[in-house]
């Protein structure tokens, strides 16, 4: 047992340190995962029913990240969203039991590019199993991505499977509840911590728990080459659903996570282990607008540790670990005062 206290995003604070960057605009923020597939803007996002269909990977794109097309479907119809997403190129995800191998070989013909090895406990047989037969169908100049693990030992057995980018965190989504249901998991900013001591030649994404441009700051310093969100981008007008409205104007879209007793009851007609809920978020407009929140945090926050890219910005960064009352002071506190 570890006697290290293990570390979330609330945990720390980045220290301000120099910087002789006059503009924003000066800072590249982009990330190359590797085999074509790169990025200027380091986000992706998840591979969820409520979030990535055609139009969100079109969104994407065109603010410089990448969707991942959930596998919740027919091979035909994940097919048929690859290749009519207006003219974007969005990765794919597959599972590793069943149709896996049709439906990369589907994705693959269709343009996909790259394909996500999806599964909730990535450090698997299953997943190296997976992993082999996929790397012997598209050969070894494609991007395979695979996840979800939580350890240093998960990343680098993912790697040496056959990964060239392994999606870490376990149970950390607004709407995963596998650390509740499982009692398994490690918290996310740890998860990134530590897998980034990998010496494989992988790239690290941070997901799940990403809550703003903060953590997004938090996740690259402290050694992830990318951030796939969720939450961020449900009740936008790109994710997949209906607008529905209530009779006081409020209007919301469901957003739910894959492991929930409604999603496996859409997709599958049962459900076995749960771990994840459904839930209703407000509308939120154009995913385009929070992107470039987004893009604009991150910018900011390479600038205060007198970072131009990511690379030096992990190279230079420096935290320290804050206080309930740290963090307190660290919110926006005004709404909590009581006024006489």
């Amino acid at each position: 047992m570890t006697k290290t206290p293990a570390l979330s995003y609330d945990d720390i604070l980045l220290l301000p340190q120099y910087s002789d960057i006059r503009s924003r605009s000066e800072i590249d923020i982009g990330a190359s995962l590797g085999k074509d597939v790169n990025l200027s803007l380091p986000i992706l996002s998840s591979p969820m029913d409520t979030i990535s269909e055609g139009e969100m990977a079109h969104v994407m794109h065109a603010m410089g990240g990448s969707a991942v097309i959930h596998r919740y479907n027919t091979i035909e119809q994940q097919a048929h969203l690859i290749a009519g997403a207006q003219d974007s190129i969005p990765g794919a995800a597959v599972g590793v039991k069943g149709d896996y191998l049709e439906r990369a070989s589907a994705a693959f013909e269709s343009g996909a590019s790259f394909i996500c090895v999806d599964v909730a406990h990535g450090h698997h047989i299953l997943m190296k199993e997976a992993l082999c037969e996929l790397r012997q169908l598209v050969g070894d100049n494609y991007h395979i991505m695979a996840g979800n693990i939580a350890t240093l030992e998960g990343v680098n057995d993912l790697s040496d499977w056959g990964a060239d980018s392994v999606r870490c965190n376990i149970g950390g989504g607004s709407i995963c509840s596998t650390r509740i249901q499982t009692g398994h998991g490690v918290p996310g900013l740890q998860t990134i911590a530590e897998c980034a001591q990998t010496d494989r030649d992988v790239k690290i994404i941070a997901d799940g728990g990403i809550r703003n441009s903060g953590d997004i700051v938090k996740a690259l310093a402290l050694g992830a080459d990318a951030v796939m969100i969720g939450s961020l981008l449900a009740g936008t007008a790109e994710s997949p659903g209906k607008l529905l409205e209530d009779g006081d104007g409020h209007k919301w879209k469901i957003y739910r996570g894959m492991a929930s007793k409604e999603a496996q009851m859409d997709w599958k007609g049962k459900y076995s282990s749960f771990e994840g809920v459904s839930s209703r978020v407000p509308f939120k407009g154009s995913a385009a607008d929070i992107l470039e929140d987004l893009e604009r945090g991150i910018r900011s926050g390479l600038s205060y540790s007198g970072a131009r890219t990511v690379p030096e910005f992990q190279s230079k960064s420096q935290f320290m670990v804050q206080t309930s009352a740290g963090l307190a002071e660290s919110r926006t506190h005004i709404y909590s005062r009581k006024w006489t």
